[in-house]
């Protein structure tokens, strides 16, 4: 049976705790969406929809043309 695959909500999960556990750095840039799906498994939609949600979530910032970073604490 193959696995299920994971949710947005998961990655984004996986994505904090990966950022808490020092891997992504404050300031840190996170893979582009299209490496994100292929690190999770997932479409190019749903890996798209975890880092939304982490924006969301003031977690990282989107940079237009530069990609997506790491929040620098005491950063609003």
């Amino acid at each position: 049976m193959p696995a299920i695959p994971l949710s947005y909500t998961d990655i984004a999960a996986d994505i904090t705790s990966r950022i808490k556990g020092g891997e992504y750095g404050p300031g840190a840039k996170l893979p582009s969406y299209s490496q994100l799906a292929d690190l999770y498994s997932v479409s190019f939609s749903t890996a798209a929809r975890a880092v939304a949600l982490l924006r969301d979530r003031g977690v990282v910032i989107g940079a237009p043309g530069r990609g997506v970073f790491v929040r620098e604490a005491g950063h609003p």
